[in-house]
């Protein structure tokens, strides 16, 4: 058989362009922001996860500009090597200060932190416990690690406890690893009760805190802040490419646990470190989110505005407490009839189609940031009455 065989299928993917559907690959012309230009359109952005709207803001570029100007575009080698500047050195130490852990890890980007942290932590006798509706970063990451993965069913704390039963501690070490805030439902994680079972069957938890970050917690330092149980949690994950405006991902933990991983973990070791620019951008925007916490209090907010208004004309949401707020269309057809007519009319979104969703429960995810305003709100409310209308009787 020809290996590329396979190439010639992707069916769903030619239907969907010759139906002139395609939603995927709309080319940006403009800085991100809560108003774009793609495609030649002044389009209202509720389709990022620029969270603290902070990609913009010219604190952050100023400090992208010096840090290319200083360092260049590049290292041109791994951290291992020769590739650590003292930015880098200087943005794990502000992280793991914010975040009230001991050290952080940087990592290049926010897919290879969980594919790094995971594989090195776990090795072949140990057990992870994974939500089944985690990133596929951690499902990389623990297929990396050669540990046996269990995933439990979606925030399901009975289910979990059952696969908890079945692992002998006495030879085998347990990571349970969840997303703080799911990033296709945006609900978040049953932290409480995952850190108590944790505690009685003596496993460790990690929590991939990327869109948690900068959107829970009071001063934004997310999903266990968000719960007052910043002490239990033994890993943190996230990521730069979101709430701090930059690319690149990390960690949080204990110095003896990311001493362990920069020494352990291949991704980590093999890949070269993060840009200057993209260190100072991030640098930056964790500086302005200390700085102005009411930031995170101008996205619940402005979350909390659409979401009434999307309830209030009847729109069918998952609820949330977060600015995740998606939108059931249920078929794939629909939704991408749908995303196609709102990106007309001036509202960008993001289509969410199976298998990123059962059969039959396709989505339309919409996201929101601290700079959108009211008046926009109210235009991509008044645009996606008028589309769901017009595309309810699609199969």
């Amino acid at each position: 058989m020809d290996l590329f065989k396979k190439c010639s299928g992707l069916e769903n993917v030619k239907r969907a362009k010759e139906l002139d559907i395609y939603p995927y690959f709309h080319t940006l012309s403009s800085k991100q922001g809560p108003q774009v230009v793609m495609e030649g359109k002044d389009i209202i952005m509720i389709g990022s996860n620029n969270y603290l709207g902070l990609t913009s803001h010219p604190e952050v570029i100023e400090a992208g500009v010096k840090a290319l100007e200083k360092y260049g575009s590049g290292c041109s080698g791994s951290r291992f090597l020769n590739g650590t500047l003292d930015t880098h050195v200087l943005l794990e130490k502000e992280l793991a200060e914010f975040l009230k852990k001991e050290d952080a890890v940087t990592f290049s980007t926010g897919f290879q932190s969980n594919l790094g942290i995971i594989s090195a932590i776990a090795g072949r006798n140990d057990y992870i416990l994974c939500d089944k509706e985690n990133h596929a970063s951690i499902y990389d990451g623990c297929r990396l690690s050669f540990a046996k993965m269990v995933r439990y069913n979606h925030s399901d704390m009975q289910d979990l406890e059952s696969r908890l039963q079945q692992i002998d501690t006495s030879v085998s070490g347990i990571l349970i690893v969840t997303d703080g805030v799911f990033s296709m439902g945006g609900d978040i994680c049953k932290l409480p009760e995952i850190v108590a079972l944790a505690k009685k069957y003596g496993a460790r938890v990690m929590v991939d805190d990327a869109h948690g970050l900068g959107v829970l917690g009071k001063h934004g330092r997310g999903t266990a802040e968000h719960f007052g149980l910043e002490d239990e949690v033994d890993i943190y994950m996230g990521t730069f490419s979101k709430s701090l405006a930059s690319i690149g991902g990390y960690m949080a933990s204990s110095k003896e646990v990311c001493e362990y991983v920069r020494h352990v973990s291949r991704p980590f070791i093999f890949c070269a470190s993060i840009t200057p620019a993209s260190v100072a951008c991030a640098r930056k925007a964790l500086e302005i989110l200390i700085r102005e916490p009411e930031r995170v209090q101008k996205l619940r907010d402005i979350s909390s505005y659409m979401r009434q208004g999307l309830k209030r004309e009847g729109v069918d949401i998952i609820e949330s407490q977060t600015p995740i707020i998606p939108i059931y269309t249920y078929s794939d057809e629909r939704t991408f009839t749908a995303c196609k007519l709102l990106f007309e009319r001036g509202v960008y979104v993001n289509p969410v189609v199976s298998p990123a969703t059962p059969v039959g429960q396709s989505l339309i995810r919409t996201s929101y940031t601290a700079t959108h305003t009211t008046e926009q709100m109210d235009i991509a409310l008044s645009k996606i009455k008028q589309v769901l209308k017009e595309v309810e009787n699609i199969n």
